[in-house]
């Protein structure tokens, strides 16, 4: 909830608490005068109380609104990735965060890595929307050498599910690692795509998701976003849509997962299109590279109690998993 003292707060962060939108794009609301306070224009760095009306886009803001929770985690393996508290070892009981949130997307049980957790349902909607073509990054593991053969197969698009994945980015980093960069969020994408090609993933790391890496936050802890990367976080879906569109791929993969199980039925003319073309195994990345250990993030998470918090804003946290260790079960001791 948004703190104030006697001096009030500033406009921008009561803005940027409601959810509305970053402290940077606060003020270009102010700018542009679709911020009111008290039915008046308001200048950019004015401050106000809890008495004062303020209205973005014609629509009033209130005191009380929560504010926005963004977090990065670094998953173990064996934390699912689910709401459900019913579930031994869910998420949300790891992460033992102290107000209501959720994750975005799915990150499999077996795997680890990067996923964000958060209270902020549109940047879910945005991120999540296959048409928005926001990059995931991962490492992987295979049971076998893998070549040029499969690096080109993976990257032209493997057959899942009764569809062709969109092309994409891969790059092999030993004889049995490689590097792949995604925009789809296909059920358990990465570990179908190798097993069409006649291989069994050993390990799966999820390094980055758009702007966000794993850096040097260490496996098992989270930590809150930085002003920083929210903003930009924000920037690079400001233009996404939340609307049934982004979503064409997934629907259309699950269509032709259910069409198997059942009869086979006259297909129409608009759905034997080929897919739509796109990168290929030599474009890069609009990112640019990164390394098995995180690429090019910002710096790592400080050190502190901690799923185990590390870094942020934040000095609160709850322990949690080792890399050696089984999973956790729930968010562990907090440290004094």
């Amino acid at each position: 909830m948004t703190q104030h003292t006697s001096d009030g707060i500033r406009l921008n962060k009561f803005i940027s608490d409601a959810g509305i939108c970053s402290r940077r794009e606060a003020d270009k609301l102010i700018e542009q005068g679709r911020v009111l306070v008290n039915g008046k224009p308001p200048e950019v760095g004015a401050r106000i109380k809890g008495k004062d009306k303020i209205q973005v886009d014609g629509k009033t803001l209130q005191w009380n609104q929560v504010a926005p929770v963004y977090l990065a985690l670094n998953k173990p393996a064996g934390i699912e990735t689910t709401t459900d508290l019913s579930q031994r070892d869910n998420i949300i009981r790891f992460v033992n965060y102290p107000e209501r949130i959720f994750p975005i997307g799915r990150l499999d049980k077996d795997s680890e890595g990067l996923i964000f957790l958060t209270n902020d349902g549109d940047i879910v909607n945005k991120i999540l929307r296959a048409g928005n073509k926001h990059e995931k990054e991962y490492i992987v593991t295979v049971d076998k050498p893998i070549n040029e053969d499969f690096v080109q197969k993976m990257s032209n698009g493997v057959s899942i599910l009764g569809v062709n994945t969109k092309k994409c980015f891969v790059e092999q980093l030993g004889p049995n690692k490689f590097r792949i960069i995604l925009t789809q969020g296909m059920n358990r994408q990465i570990r179908r795509m190798t097993e069409a090609l006649g291989y069994e993933v050993q390990t799966l790391q999820r390094i980055r998701i758009m702007n966000i890496t794993l850096a040097k936050l260490p496996l098992g802890q989270w930590r809150e976003l930085t002003e920083g990367e929210i903003d930009m976080l924000q920037s690079m879906v400001a233009d996404s849509v939340m609307t049934e569109e982004g979503s064409v791929g997934k629907k259309k993969a699950a269509a032709n997962q259910t069409q198997t199980s059942q009869p086979a039925r006259k297909k129409s003319s608009s759905g034997s299109r080929p897919p739509r073309k796109e990168g290929g195994a030599g474009k890069k990345s609009s990112f640019g590279a990164s390394d098995s250990k995180g690429g090019r993030g910002q710096r790592g998470a400080s050190k502190g109690p901690g799923a185990k918090k590390s870094g942020g804003k934040s000095s609160k946290g709850y322990r949690g998993a080792s890399r050696n260790a089984p999973a956790a079960k729930g968010g562990g001791k907090k440290r004094r």
